[in-house]
């Protein structure tokens, strides 16, 4: 699919329920920690970080954190034991988070904070990760991010669970209202609020299929990752890498590597 549409996406708006956001984030989490959508990246992210000589990952955009402790593990029994994750968003998800802390013994920590993706402050080190995040960027603002990252001389790695392909348009207006209904019981941690606006109130699936097929029509394929990358980094001081990474059920990551060259950092 070539097209992309900068469409709204409900979980931007800064008016959106907090409480109806938070249980969106945490079906995305449930969903995409489960599938282990983002495994195929693992290899990306282990070069990158021995590129960047870094055993820190700084999460932007982290939502719920979802996919993050998967990643995590892997990288540790792939011989990156020390690794650490600090996750931060502009809207923190503290509740969330501090789940993913208690699971991982401290290995996943998390800044309260709010954190501007297109302007991260220099006192939370690390190689930059994003998953399922930037496509709410517009490309004014995408180019941003890369470039706060060029001009801090920090590894990013840009991750997006899918493909951009029509198929995937339709997973998400058919296939994940039915998943939500299903698998909300079972998402930890517990809340009332996501039980009533899962089934008095459906606000969370309602708003979780606009909002799934907006970000596939959101994504931007390789060839326009790697041209923000190029904007973001005129005088070529970065090795940019893009293109799509195979999971095991057939379906794709879209991803965007970028490091500084002879890993000057």
């Amino acid at each position: 699919m070539k097209l992309r549409l900068q469409l709204f996406e409900f979980e931007d708006l800064p008016w959106f329920p907090k409480v109806v956001r938070a249980g969106m984030m945490d079906y995305l989490r449930f969903m995409i920690s489960g599938l282990n959508i983002y495994q195929p990246i693992v290899p990306l992210l282990r070069e990158a970080l021995a590129q960047t000589h870094q055993t820190e990952l700084l999460e932007l955009c982290a939502g719920a954190g979802g996919g993050t402790e998967g990643i995590w593990r892997a990288l540790r029994t792939q011989g990156l034991p020390q690794v650490h994750v600090t996750l931060t968003d502009l809207y923190p998800q503290p509740v969330a988070w501090e789940h993913l802390r208690a699971l991982t013994g401290g290995g996943l920590t998390f800044s309260s904070t709010p954190v501007d993706a297109t302007a991260v402050p220099a006192t939370l080190p690390g190689f930059r990760m994003v998953f399922s995040a930037f496509h709410h960027f517009p490309p004014a603002a995408a180019e941003a991010m890369l470039a706060d990252a060029v001009r801090q001389r920090a590894g990013i790695g840009v991750f997006e669970g899918a493909g951009k392909h029509w198929h995937e348009v339709v997973l998400a207006a058919f296939v994940m209202p039915v998943a939500l209904l299903c698998i909300t019981p079972f998402i930890r941690p517990f809340r009332w609020s996501r039980l009533l606006f899962t089934y008095l109130i459906p606000l969370i699936p309602l708003c979780t299929i606009w909002d799934g097929m907006v970000s596939i029509l959101r994504l931007y394929p390789p060839n326009r990752l790697l041209a923000l990358a190029h904007r973001a980094d005129p005088t070529g001081t970065y090795e940019w890498r893009a293109g799509k990474a195979r999971h095991w059920s057939g379906s794709q990551v879209l991803y965007l590597t970028g490091w500084p060259t002879g890993s000057k950092l």
